[in-house]
């Protein structure tokens, strides 16, 4: 029998939940596309987007996943042969690194594997040791993957401490609007996340902050594009400029709803606040179930290199495959498969998942999602220590 009829949830990384009146929003006729109404609500939008993360400087939107993300800001500021130095900590940093490598630039990285963040004192080390040839040092705020979560502020200070002219660019795709992030206060001069994740939306739409420094630096990068180049997106003479043609208009809709539920009604501190519970009750599970049953753990050991949007774990293989399949076909949840920590063809692979917890996420869907874990837990045998959800709800209790 199964239990899964009903609302399905589903606890990955991205897409995330889309809210009910968001859906609302974007289910309408097509508008003018060339005056009125489209026209004032996507004015609104730059004020907040600026906001959300912090900044004061540029932005610019795409029709793109965040896959088109690396490529809009790898084209506006490198050309062939330049060389950046990218810190990876998961799947993700190493995809960015694959991109700009195809783009022919040239990319030192510091590999730090899947289980930490980066070290920041070796990041140091490194520029003080560099005479000039790295243009900019590039990070992912939280490894989707690993759930590594880099501390940005460090980074700039490390930076600042060797004293080292490079530009400081950020993947936020998985982290803005669910991790606390201050783009300007933070020195970061380029940063960039897409739709699907913090901001509530169905993927489609990718936004890029840069600071003046990265459009002086970026000024005669020779990958630039007509289509990724975030000159007329950013400052577009006429509106079909900021979208390089026809503008995604039922996302704008939903942009307008997210944005208005982000900043005007919970407020972007409370949001941050909000994640941060969350996170930490499914930690707390994490710690409870694997107390005595070393195969259950947390894979980044640190908390405060662990997101808050997104947790990565282990149960051993084949454990956490059996149990995402019992979760999905049994109870109608379903959990993030384990990317990137180990070859498809490893054994090893189906020891992994991802629970996230990132968006339009309460109390109610986090604990729900962690006592389906434990029924399936209990009925595929799988070891581990009862307690989990006391653990959990104690932390939801003491943060509400």
């Amino acid at each position: 029998m199964t239990l899964a009829n009903g609302h399905a949830y589903l606890a990955i990384p991205g897409p995330s939940v889309v809210p009910d009146r968001i859906q609302r929003v974007m289910h309408r006729t097509a508008p003018n596309i060339y005056e009125g109404e489209l026209h004032a609500l996507a004015g609104s939008l730059w004020p907040d987007l600026r906001a959300l993360a912090g900044t004061g400087q540029n932005v610019a939107c795409y029709i793109c996943n965040g896959h088109g993300l690396w490529e809009a800001v790898d084209t506006n500021l490198f050309s062939r042969g330049d060389k950046v130095l990218l810190l990876a900590s998961g799947a993700f940093g190493l995809g960015w690194a694959t991109a700009l490598q195809a783009l022919g630039v040239e990319v030192e990285i510091m590999d730090f594997g899947r289980s930490a963040a980066p070290d920041l004192a070796r990041v140091e080390a490194r520029l003080r040791a560099d005479e000039g040839a790295i243009r900019a040092v590039l990070t992912t705020h939280v490894d989707t993957a690993t759930s590594a979560r880099t501390d940005i502020a460090g980074l700039r200070a490390a930076m600042d401490r060797a004293v080292h002219p490079a530009l400081l660019g950020v993947d936020c795709i998985a982290s803005m609007g669910c991790d606390e992030f201050r783009m300007d206060d933070w020195g970061v001069d380029v940063a960039f996340t897409a739709s699907q994740k913090g901001l509530m939306l169905p993927p489609g739409m990718g936004f890029v902050w840069f600071s003046e420094k990265a459009r002086a630096a970026g000024a005669k990068a020779g990958l630039r594009t007509p289509y990724w180049d975030w000159t007329p997106r950013a400052d577009g003479a006429e509106f079909w400029h900021y979208w390089h043609g026809t503008a995604p208009t039922h996302h704008l809709f939903g942009l307008r709803e997210s944005l208005t539920m982000i900043l005007h009604e919970e407020g972007l501190p409370q949001v941050w606040a909000r994640h941060e519970v969350l996170a930490r009750a499914v930690w707390a599970a994490f710690d409870a179930w694997g107390q005595g049953h070393p195969r259950i753990a947390l894979n980044m050991a640190d908390p405060q290199a662990r997101a808050r949007a997104v947790t990565a774990a282990r149960l051993g293989a084949p454990d956490a495959l059996r149990l995402r399949q019992w979760c999905e076909a049994k109870a109608g949840v379903t959990l993030g498969i384990g990317l990137g920590m180990a070859t498809p063809d490893d054994p090893q692979a189906t020891g992994f998942l991802r629970v996230a917890h990132m968006g339009h996420v309460n109390a109610h869907m986090t604990l729900g999602v962690l006592s389906v874990m434990e029924a399936g837990l209990k009925a595929l045998a799988i070891p581990h220590r009862p307690g989990a959800l006391e653990a959990a709800t104690a932390v939801v209790a003491a943060g509400a």
